[in-house]
């Protein structure tokens, strides 16, 4: 089925598509054409004006989302894995010719802290065991009707088994992902749709 959905999208722009091939010869995980074309289908729906990536790695999503939202919009991603901030820094001196992005280097909890209230889109694609705990200053920072979008949310279908049924290095982060779902959809401040888009994706609404 997916296969199919994926085999009628028209794709992107050649350059990110030539990205997306490097990504995948070189193993750095980016973001799934069903997951590309959901965000791309948001960024039409939602046209935010002021957009937080937590997790950046190449770059590759952040310049999808600037690709294909309107040409005022400012994206913030931040990244802390020091191999490929520079690659994804050439990628935005290359392809980021509108100079939406701004890249920030470091550890996401420290940043997150530092910033100010305004974002009406967050992405949330960084390290999973962290989810939970990036929560609480997404919140803070994420305007009344803004988005907040989690990928990668179904773990490849482990969160839905037993801690005893992953591996033992698994299960810390099997813990925190079914902790950061309950709270998604038992937060009174947001209303949480669970999705079974890519590896599962939350969109969540502050209310």
């Amino acid at each position: 089925m997916t296969a199919f959905i994926n085999s009628l999208d028209r794709g992107n722009a050649p350059y990110l598509d030539e990205l997306e091939k490097r990504a995948k010869a070189d193993d750095v995980p980016i973001i799934r054409k069903d997951t590309q074309a959901l965000l791309k289908f948001l960024m039409a729906q939602s046209r935010p004006k002021n957009i937080l990536e937590v997790g950046c790695a190449i770059g590759f999503s952040a310049l999808l989302m600037a690709e294909y939202s309107d040409s005022d919009t400012r994206i913030t991603t931040i990244e802390k894995f020091e191999k490929r901030i520079p690659i994804a820094k050439e990628n935005f001196i290359q392809y980021d010719t509108n100079n939406k992005i701004t890249l920030l280097e470091g550890d996401a909890t420290e940043i997150l802290k530092t910033l100010s209230p305004g974002y009406d889109f967050i992405f949330m694609d960084a390290a999973k065991g962290q989810y939970i705990n990036f929560l609480p200053d997404c919140l803070r920072i994420l305007n009344k009707g803004g988005l907040l979008v989690s990928d990668n949310v179904l773990q490849d279908g482990d969160v839905i088994e037993s801690r005893f049924a992953v591996t033992r290095r698994d299960r810390t982060i099997h813990a925190r992902m079914r902790e950061y779902l309950y709270e998604l959809k038992h937060n009174d401040a947001l209303n949480t749709v669970i999705l079974t888009v890519g590896d599962g994706m939350t969109l969540s609404v502050r209310l």
